[in-house]
C-alpha cells in the first residue's frame, strides 16, 4: 500500500513536471508570436499618415465656422497664384418638362417683413440648378444681340490676361446646357448648336468669330461676370457681358478691384458691414462650392437693359435725381436678380451670372402675401438703403397701392399665419 502510494505519489509528481514544461515551452512560443505579430503591426503602421478622420471633431476656436464645401481645398496659396484644381462639375439633369414656349420664370420674392438687414445672403447652389433659363429666352436673347451690335465692347469684353478664364467658361456652358436643356441645345466636336435659333458655337477656332464674353451671352438670358485675383490680394473684373443690368454699365466697373466696384456704386454698409466678408469669401470660394444670391429694386419705367430713368446710358452722371417722382402704379416694375457665384477650376476665375427677372408691380401684387409683405420690406429699409434704392422717387403712390392690395387680400380670406416665412426667396 505505501509502495504503491508512494510509486503514485512520484508518477503524479513527474506528469506535473512535464506539463510544467510543456506549457513554460508554448507560452515562450506564444511570447514571441505575439512580440513578432506587434513588430509587423508597428511597421505597417508606420507607412501611412494619421487620418484626421480619427480625430476629434471638436471646433477649433481659433476658427470661424464655415459652410462652405472644402473637398476641393487647397493649400495657402500666394496671392494671384492659382493652380489648377482636378474638379469635375457634376452633371446636370434634364429640366423636368422644360418648354421654350410653357416653361415660366421662377417667381422669386426675395423680400422679408420688417427691418432690411445688410448681408451677403448667400447660399448653397445645386449644381442642377446653375442656369436658368424660360420662355422668357427668345426675348432676352433677341434684346442681347441688338445691345451686343449697338454696343459692343462697351457692354461685353473680354481682357488679354482673362481670355483663358473667359474660354473655361464657354467650355462649362458647352457642356451644362446641352444636358440640361436637350431641346434648345446640342453639344457638336467644336462646342455646341442652338437647334432653335440655328447657331452654332465653335469655342475651339482661333481666332473666334467674336469676344469669348459676347459668345457666352448669346447661350444664356443672364449677364456675366468673372472676376481674378492679383498679387496684392484683390479681384478684378477683367471678363464681363453687362447687356441687361438696367442701373450699371460695364465700362464704369471695367477693371475696378471688387472692393472699388462697390465704393464707387455707393452700397449701403460695404465697408462697415461687408467688405471684409466678401474679400474672406472671394479668397476661400472653391471649384465644389457654387453660391447663390438674390436682390431686388422697384424700376420707375420699363426698359429691361437700362432704366433710362436715371439718365441716358451715355450720360456721365446718372442718378436717382432725374427720375420723375410717384408715377402712376402702372409705370412701377419690380426688378429682382437671381446671382450665382462660382470658381473655375482651371484659371480660377470667379464666375458670376446674373439672371434678371422684371415684372409690373401690379402683376405680382396679385399673389397671395406679396403685397403686404413688400410693403414692409420697403419700409424697413434704413435711410441709407432707401436713397440707394430711390425710394423717395415712388414711396407714395406704391405703398398706397400696396397697402390696399393687402388689405383686399385680407378681406377676401387670406390667412397670414398660412405663410410660411422659410420659403424665402420665394
Amino acid at each position: 500500500m505505501g509502495y504503491f502510494s508512494l510509486q503514485k505519489g512520484s508518477l503524479y509528481t513527474t506528469n506535473i513536471f512535464l506539463s510544467a514544461n510543456e506549457y513554460w515551452r508554448t507560452a515562450a512560443y506564444g511570447s514571441f508570436l505575439l512580440l513578432f505579430l506587434v513588430w509587423l503591426t508597428s511597421s505597417v503602421l508606420k507607412q501611412y499618415p494619421t487620418s484626421t478622420a480619427w480625430k476629434s471633431r471638436s471646433p477649433d476656436p481659433e476658427k470661424s465656422a464655415t459652410r462652405y464645401p472644402t473637398k476641393c481645398k487647397v493649400l495657402d496659396r500666394p496671392a494671384g497664384v492659382w493652380t489648377p484644381v482636378n474638379f469635375k462639375r457634376p452633371g446636370p439633369k434634364p429640366y423636368p418638362d422644360w418648354d421654350l414656349y410653357n416653361t415660366r420664370p421662377l417667381p422669386y420674392r426675395p423680400f422679408r417683413y420688417g427691418a432690411y438687414h445688410i448681408t451677403m445672403g448667400l447660399r448653397s447652389m445645386k449644381w442642377d440648378e446653375w442656369i436658368e433659363l424660360d420662355n422668357q429666352y427668345l426675348k432676352f436673347h433677341a434684346d442681347k444681340a441688338r445691345r451686343i451690335e449697338e454696343r459692343g465692347a462697351k457692354c461685353s469684353k473680354t481682357a488679354p490676361e482673362a481670355f483663358d478664364g473667359a474660354i473655361e467658361l464657354l467650355e462649362e456652358f458647352c457642356d451644362y446646357l446641352p444636358q440640361r436643356y436637350p431641346s434648345l441645345y446640342r453639344k457638336t466636336l467644336v462646342g455646341m448648336e442652338n437647334v432653335v435659333t440655328g447657331e452654332t458655337f465653335n469655342i475651339v477656332e482661333r481666332p473666334l468669330k467674336e469676344d469669348p464674353m459676347q459668345m457666352a451671352a448669346r447661350m444664356i438670358e443672364d449677364d456675366i461676370a468673372i472676376m481674378f485675383e492679383k498679387q496684392d490680394g484683390q479681384y478684378y473684373l477683367l471678363a464681363g457681358s453687362i447687356l441687361l443690368a438696367g442701373f450699371w454699365r460695364l465700362e464704369d466697373k471695367w477693371g475696378m478691384p471688387l472692393s472699388m466696384i462697390h465704393t464707387s456704386g455707393n452700397v449701403p454698409g460695404f465697408e462697415r458691414k461687408l467688405e471684409k466678408g466678401m474679400t474672406n469669401f472671394f479668397r476661400r470660394i472653391q471649384p465644389d462650392g457654387p453660391m447663390l444670391r438674390n436682390n431686388y429694386f422697384i424700376q420707375v419705367d420699363d426698359n429691361l437693359a437700362w432704366s433710362d430713368s436715371i439718365g441716358s446710358e451715355d450720360d456721365e452722371g446718372i442718378s436717382w435725381a432725374t427720375a420723375k417722382e410717384n408715377k402712376a402704379v402702372e409705370h412701377l416694375w419690380f426688378r429682382s436678380e437671381r446671382q450665382s457665384l462660382r470658381r473655375l477650376p482651371r484659371s480660377g476665375g470667379v464666375v458670376f451670372t446674373i439672371r434678371t427677372y422684371f415684372h409690373p408691380i401690379t402683376e405680382i401684387s396679385d399673389q397671395p402675401h406679396v403685397p403686404g409683405r413688400l410693403a414692409s420690406a420697403i419700409r424697413g429699409w434704413g435711410d441709407d438703403v432707401a436713397i440707394y434704392k430711390g425710394r423717395e422717387k415712388y414711396q407714395d403712390v406704391l405703398l398706397e397701392y400696396l397697402d390696399a392690395k393687402h388689405e383686399e387680400q385680407v378681406n377676401s380670406g387670406l390667412n397670414l399665419a398660412e405663410e410660411d416665412l422659410r420659403n424665402y426667396p420665394y
